[in-house]
């Protein structure tokens, strides 16, 4: 069955166990659990936990439900372990860029902006508490922005909810993250499509087989601007509060959890070709970072996630859930 969430659409499929399970009253639990995490953390909803947050003047602690502490929390983790390449209080930049609800810029946005807005950028101005849960900002005007990690931990949300009724084999998608357990009906494993990272194009560059594992990925190729002749990325840099310039087009990410992976697809987007294999090798991570040379795009991959690719054949009759 279907639905929308977070501003675009999740996919769930699920091989019903022995017992026989309610799926309508399963799909309005999920849509319940996703309405509930859209109130915590859409920067979309006025009155939403985070934005209530964002808008608070204060430094001292502010109350947010044991979710938000959780995905900030993780969120901080990864800014640790990246030196600030991943960082949910980018959104400033994000939308100086044109990236954000207010659309392009007219003009290329001058370095003096950058730096001004630099100064409200930085994940050691945002602190956790989880009992009782609450954030706390460092600067009156910090903005956090939970999108680059929140569809991965909905993803989780959905899985466990259907592991609490008793399905054991499941593939769970929101905007192109998966999350997957068990074997589909006829004992195979799941087949997950990966976009060829090539604007304009819609192909598939090769499929994954999951078996309990979770995917995410996250690619330049879609968001971007043009202007004088120059391509400028939606993706980032919180250290430089510039877009990327770096051969790197997309990067896929294999994790246990989803929350992970999603967080991780971003944070080895912004590092680049030279520091993300090496990064993701360092914590444990499966990756395949694909990579725009002169002669054209070039993957790498650790061995844990070549081991995972089946080339997309032509000709050979297959199934799978495409990721875009």
């Amino acid at each position: 069955f279907f639905g929308t969430t977070m501003g675009t659409q999740y996919t769930v499929r699920l091989v019903e166990p022995a017992g026989e399970v309610d799926l309508a009253a399963v799909k309005q639990q999920i849509d319940a659990r996703l309405a509930a995490i859209n109130r915590q953390m859409s920067t979309y909803l006025p009155d939403s936990e985070i934005s209530r947050f964002n808008r608070y003047a204060g430094q001292d602690w502010f109350a947010v439900s044991a979710d938000v502490v959780r995905v900030a929390g993780a969120a901080l983790e990864v800014s640790r372990s990246t030196d600030g390449a991943f960082d949910v209080t980018v959104g400033p930049l994000v939308n100086l860029w044109g990236f954000g609800p207010a659309g392009r810029p007219g003009a290329v946005p001058t370095e003096e902006a950058v730096a001004e807005c630099r100064c409200r950028v930085g994940y050691g101005l945002l602190a956790v508490r989880d009992e009782p849960p609450a954030l706390r900002k460092h600067r009156a005007d910090v903005y956090v922005d939970l999108s680059a990690i929140a569809k991965g931990f909905a993803v989780d949300e959905i899985a466990q909810i259907l592991e609490q009724h008793g399905v054991r084999g499941y593939m769970v998608e929101i905007g192109g993250e998966v999350r997957t357990a068990g074997r589909k009906p006829d004992g195979s494993l799941w087949r997950i499509g990966i976009e060829r990272p090539v604007a304009g194009e819609r192909a598939i560059a090769c499929v994954v087989e999951l078996d309990g594992r979770s995917l995410a990925t996250s690619g330049d190729y879609r968001n971007f601007f043009q202007q004088q002749g120059r391509r400028y990325s939606h993706a980032i840099d919180p250290r430089t509060g510039r877009p990327v310039e770096h051969g790197l087009v997309s990067v896929s990410v294999l994790a246990d959890d989803c929350m992970t992976a999603d967080a991780w697809a971003t944070a080895l987007m912004v590092l680049g070709p030279e520091s993300a294999l090496a990064m993701a090798r360092q914590h444990g991570l499966d990756v395949l970072c694909m990579i725009r040379m002169p002669e054209g795009l070039v993957e790498q991959t650790t061995p844990g996630f070549a081991a995972r690719l089946r080339r997309n054949e032509k000709g050979h009759s297959t199934t799978f859930h495409v990721v875009l």
